[in-house]
């Protein structure tokens, strides 16, 4: 498999609604970085749906104007659903973008893990009784026709780190009332995110069970760093399990191998944070891997919100592994 380039990028609420960029100024900016990328897989995220004019339901019209008069405009397409399964969800869908077919694709959300049940400490009026804790968006898994062995890819867009709605704990949608009412919302963001890497680690662990050399690339915006609880479990490490008859099921994080001075594909408040990550199984983290993360003049998200969240382009940046390279 020589030479395949896997890539992963955070569009940032692509839409064609004008607030607060018009389409196609972000277009002018987006495009040339996918094509950058020259990849054979495309994993995106944050791709919103559009209604259709004068029918029902929803489409990615955004997305493929994004895609025209570009090679990924004919590639094979995967892409998540709204809960009810019908058409893409309005907002932060997932797309898996293929040079090779997609023999089969599928979303799961709470199809491995059930939702976790919990009442909230702080919440006014009291919660009378527990009630579900779902995930914000499925997981995107898409079997692909690469070679003589299929290669499957997993795309995730994790819980991002900012406090979970309180019923009565919140002034304004930025504003909490209570210190006590933040500190439960943040933890159940932080049971979300755990939540969304454990049904990864469970849809990893049928793979495996089905081929133990499996190859698997899970790939995304994991919304954590290596060493953050939600990418150690989906990694499911070595030195974490303590047995060595499991490490073949472990993943391997390619874009650790990056320089540490071009580790980030996220600037927050001037701290540089790499949220974007590309695993992959043993099968595929033998072979050598060329890494780059294209952060080169890369916005501060933090300005940026401060700023009315006016941006061309993402606050995240791409990132793309060349596998089998060598």
């Amino acid at each position: 498999m020589p030479g395949l380039r896997i890539a992963t990028f955070n569009l940032e609420s692509l839409d064609d609604r004008p607030n607060p960029i018009p389409l196609a100024e972000r277009i002018a900016t987006l495009r040339p970085q996918i094509l950058r990328l020259d990849a054979d897989i495309l994993c995106l995220q944050e791709v919103n749906a559009q209604h259709v004019p004068g029918g029902h339901g929803r489409s990615l019209a955004a997305l493929d104007a994004l895609l025209a008069g570009t090679p990924y405009a004919d590639f094979a397409r995967a892409a998540t659903q709204s809960s009810g399964g019908a058409y893409p969800a309005d907002r932060h869908n997932q797309v898996i973008l293929s040079r090779f077919p997609i023999a089969e694709q599928r979303q799961l959300w709470h199809t491995l893990l059930p939702p976790l049940r919990y009442a909230p400490y702080t919440a006014l009026p009291p919660a009378e009784r527990p009630a579900e804790i779902r995930f914000d968006r499925p997981i995107l898994y898409a079997r692909i026709a690469a070679g003589d062995v299929p290669l499957h890819i997993v795309n995730v867009h994790f819980k991002a780190p900012a406090a979970a709605a309180i019923a009565g704990q919140k002034q304004s949608a930025s504003t909490w009332r209570t210190m006590a009412g933040w500190a439960e919302g943040f933890f159940l963001a932080s049971l979300k995110r755990a939540g969304q890497a454990l049904e990864t680690r469970l849809l990893l662990e049928q793979l495996f069970d089905a081929d133990p050399q499996a190859r698997i690339l899970v790939c995304g915006d994991f919304n954590a760093e290596t060493a953050e609880i939600p990418v150690r479990i989906v990694l499911g490490a070595a030195e974490d399990t303590g047995n060595p008859a499991l490490a073949g099921r472990a993943m391997a994080v390619l874009d650790d191998a990056l320089p540490p001075d071009r580790r980030f594909s996220v600037i927050h408040a001037g701290r540089r944070v790499m949220l974007d990550h590309i695993l992959a199984s043993a099968a595929l983290a033998r072979a050598p891997a060329a890494l780059q993360a294209h952060n080169d003049g890369l916005a501060d998200e933090a300005l940026g919100l401060f700023a009315g969240g006016r941006m061309t382009g993402s606050f995240h940046a791409p990132v793309v592994a060349e596998i089998g390279a060598g």
